[in-house]
């Protein structure tokens, strides 16, 4: 029997609506940061294709800390969930519902097959483009293919978010034939607002024709002008708007309006900013911290304005934030910065999704761990680079729901999460 929302979760969430009615997101890119080239990993269809509207020494076990407690979520994040994605999430199997939370590495040189096995026994539900993709054509039929895997059996029919990182510059996943050369994120911060949005709803407009529904894009870090290239996973290619919080708000928001208009999902990232820390996360577990973000730090101001924009995800990263959680808990795996900060504070109520789970920075943590910490810590979907770490992690996630009540509701959460994403976005309709 699959987790599923309990008495407890119906009543919150009841009230919730009572109260609410009385008045009151060259290199790969695995959702962070270029990665090598000999890096395994790192972000017309059959289906429908909807459209989005806007609305230091590192601790090795995420569960011995404060941040990581296995207490039910409070009903914020899904109160608002229509009743055609209460009812699609509650008719799905356990596999199927767990299969939701992941988004799984489809490489350039695999074969279009390769995939087809993990939808179908695993349920995975939504896939990333990585490794460089060269040409519409190729990337139309392998979406086709794709989606077609989406059956009734393996994931209810639902289709899946296919996920590409197209930000512009030197992260783009998608090149060739049928795809402009986007500029890098420091060229699109001098374009108007307006430009700027007409920019990026063109270039949606070529994700949606080859069946891309979400970008992992805009990037909406600040690296500091005194630290610029020596922030490996940003300031080095260039990835940031601006050296200013008010920048980046001008230009990561255009963006996100414009991916929006033209009918895909952006995200923003890598929450709650990357700017600061020297390291790439991606190939290092140490100089991941940032000692200055605080709840207060003007470099939110590009995450809350995505969030009020209408991003369907947020993006979260693996670097250290002690004035966040003070149990140096890494920012994917703390439930302060995930719930507390993010939720609660900001106000954001849509997807989280990890950047790469797979990441050097949390490689000294068992992957089943860092699956169940991320889901307890109040996120949704687990993006992995590596398509054989999905058993271990489905494994870990099933067998903690079974045991352990409050998990299996934060599991319930997270589904519904998803699923209200997908309604959202045209893929999933009740009518």
């Amino acid at each position: 029997m699959r987790p599923r929302l309990t008495a407890a979760v119906a009543l919150a969430l009841v009230g919730a609506l009572a109260a609410a009615c009385g008045g009151g997101d060259a290199p790969d890119d695995r959702g962070s940061a270029p990665s090598s080239p000999s890096s395994a990993a790192a972000s017309d269809t059959t289906t429908p294709s909807g459209t989005p509207t806007a609305s230091s020494t590192p601790s090795t076990s995420p569960s011995a800390t404060a941040s990581e407690t296995s207490s039910p979520p409070d009903a914020g994040g899904t109160a608002n969930v229509s009743a055609c994605a209460r009812r699609t999430a509650d008719a799905l199997t356990e596999q199927q519902a767990l299969g939701q939370l992941l988004m799984v590495a489809f490489q350039t040189g695999d074969s279009r097959t390769a995939l087809d096995d993990l939808i179908a026994d695993q349920h995975v539900g939504n896939v990333i483009y990585l490794g460089g993709w060269d040409g519409a054509s190729l990337v139309k039929k392998t979406s086709a293919h794709l989606q077609a895997q989406a059956t009734k059996a393996a994931t209810a029919g639902i289709p899946l978010l296919l996920a590409a990182d197209q930000e512009g510059g030197e992260v783009r996943q998608l090149r060739g034939e049928g795809f402009s050369k986007v500029p890098s994120a420091k060229v699109q911060a001098q374009m108007s607002s307006a430009e700027l949005t007409a920019a990026a709803k063109g270039w949606a407009g070529e994700l949606k024709a080859v069946g891309i529904n979400v970008n992992l894009a805009p990037v909406t870090d600040t690296v500091p002008a005194d630290i610029g290239t020596a922030n490996e996973p940003i300031g080095k290619y260039g990835r940031q708007y601006g050296s200013d919080p008010a920048t980046v708000t001008k230009a990561s928001t255009a963006f996100l309006k414009g991916m929006i208009e033209g009918g895909i999902m952006g995200t923003v990232k890598h929450f709650p900013g990357l700017g600061r820390i020297r390291n790439n996360t991606d190939f290092n577990a140490t100089g991941i911290t940032d000692n200055i973000a605080t709840p207060k730090d003007p470099f939110l101001a590009p995450f809350t304005a995505g969030v009020k924009a209408g991003a369907g995800l947020v993006m979260v990263g693996s670097a250290r934030y002690p004035g966040l959680d003070d149990t140096r808990t890494q920012a994917m795996f703390s439930k302060p910065i995930i719930t507390g900060l993010l939720r609660d504070q900001l106000g954001f109520d849509g997807v989280v999704i990890t950047d790469d789970i797979n990441a050097k920075a949390v490689q000294a943590i068992p992957v089943a761990e860092r699956a169940t910490s991320f889901l307890r810590a109040g996120g949704d979907i687990l993006l992995t680079g590596d398509p054989k770490s999905v058993p271990a992690m489905t494994k870990a996630i099933t067998d903690k729901a079974r045991a352990d009540e409050g998990f299996a509701l934060h599991v319930d959460a997270a589904v519904l999460r998803v699923v209200a994403l997908k309604e959202r976005m045209g893929l999933i309709s009740c009518s």
